[in-house]
């Protein structure tokens, strides 16, 4: 391991991810730049009698990839079985041979905002009807955040830091820079890391009802969730995963590594103002990119490309905006600004990590996924949101941001690796 953990630098060398727009990498990243849509109609129950009745549902999901056996498919939760998937295909795409590495060096840290939600949906109807004797002995396993992260280190014996975040919409971007920062301290030389989720089940969606968080354009799914659109009226639900493999520099140049971009920087700060509204003036949001960037020694005039948070709600894309401006100053006129979330629907704890695999494709390469359904300006959101149509556009540095509900904020800095 390297004497001075400030010279270690950290690249991504595995990409998995489980979407609304495709179960693998490349499947996503070709629909996401056609400008294709995963929301419709909800599938998974009848949602006639909610207030929104659409979401970015993950289709022809096949599990048995990544879980050995049906009877362990049948112990574990759908969003556990996204995450397992997503780092599955990471671990395949990043090449490595886990024979020939030190297990006790690699770690795993997939975070989740809800976790099992539907097995606690289904257990509380069992425990109901059926009383506390019918409840599975797999309950708690099977709806614990933490799950994906103990699994797929026990599949590969992998014995380093293993852990969990939960942080909201905020989960998967915290995950990554908590990652990037144990690979960093020299704690372990490669994390798998990143986020899932799969909340549309009736408690869920009833629940962000409830909220009057979600948009009710239910007679218009692929149109539903507009980022900074003046039209929006609240964010759709997605499902999913997206897994990163983590890795230092000279371990992955050792092993002939492919790499796909070094991250650089990581800022995660509080709003300490509201439950679930951001800072209206977007303090926090600024200062956690701040701190992204002068942690990867560049200028803001470096970055040229913010993988926004964009969720499709009135307040949360002004904060953002804001934010941005606040910080960029003259700068954010020229810096390219989109969101995914018009194709994905909102992945909530997922989230950060497919929008980072979006980031980490454009920095590949170059070109920058557009913000569908961006139709009707709205003065308070008048930065180049990529409207609609993907964008050539050579990219050096970017920040990939993520908000979550409690005032968690978290922005990772990533750049485009030069040897």
């Amino acid at each position: 391991m390297g004497s001075n953990w400030t010279e270690r630098r950290v690249v991504v060398t595995g990409l998995g991810a489980v979407t609304p727009l495709g179960n693998q990498v490349d499947e996503f990243w070709q629909n996401l730049l056609a400008g294709r849509c995963g929301i419709g109609r909800i599938t998974r129950f009848d949602p006639a009698r909610f207030d929104s009745q659409i979401a970015g549902e993950v289709k022809a999901f096949d599990p048995s990839p990544a879980l050995p056996s049906p009877k362990e498919i049948r112990r574990t939760d759908r969003f556990s079985q996204f995450g397992l998937h997503a780092a599955w295909q990471a671990l395949r795409d990043s090449g490595l041979d886990l024979e020939r590495v030190n297990r006790d060096e690699v770690g795993v840290l997939i975070g989740s905002g809800i976790g099992g939600l539907q097995t606690v949906s289904e257990q509380c109807q069992i425990l109901s009807e059926r009383g506390p004797g019918r409840l599975s002995a797999f309950m708690i396993p099977m709806l614990i955040v933490n799950m994906p992260s103990g699994i797929f280190s026990m599949y590969h014996k992998l014995r380093g830091p293993n852990f969990a975040t939960c942080s909201a919409c905020a989960t998967a971007n915290h995950a990554l820079g908590e990652a990037w920062r144990t690979v960093k301290m020299g704690d372990a030389q490669i994390m798998f890391a990143g986020g899932a989720e799969a909340t549309i089940v009736p408690i869920g969606i009833g629940g962000f009802c409830a909220m009057k968080a979600l948009s009710t354009r239910n007679d218009d799914p692929a149109r539903a969730s507009r980022p900074f659109d003046r039209e929006r009226d609240g964010f759709v639900m997605g499902e999913g995963a997206g897994v990163l493999v983590l890795e230092e520099l000279e371990h992955a140049k050792k092993r002939g590594a492919r790499i796909y971009a070094e991250i650089a920087g990581y800022g995660n700060t509080a709003d300490a103002n509201h439950v679930t509204a951001p800072s209206p003036d977007g303090e926090g949001a600024a200062r956690c990119m701040k701190i992204a960037v002068r942690g990867g020694g560049l200028n803001l005039e470096a970055i040229s490309y913010i993988n926004a948070h964009g969720t499709s709600t009135p307040q949360g894309d002004i904060a953002e905006t804001r934010a941005i401006k606040a910080l960029f100053g003259d700068h954010a006129r020229r810096l390219a600004v989109s969101s995914i979330k018009g194709a994905t629907g909102h992945m909530l704890g997922a989230a950060g990590a497919v929008e980072m695999i979006a980031c980490v494709k454009a920095i590949q390469t170059g070109i920058i996924p557009p913000t569908i359904n961006y139709e009707v300006p709205d003065p308070e959101c008048d930065l180049d949101y990529v409207p609609n149509t993907p964008r050539p556009m050579k990219i050096e540095a970017a920040l990939n941001n993520s908000f979550g509900f409690g005032g968690h904020n978290a922005s990772i800095l990533v750049k485009k690796f030069n040897g």
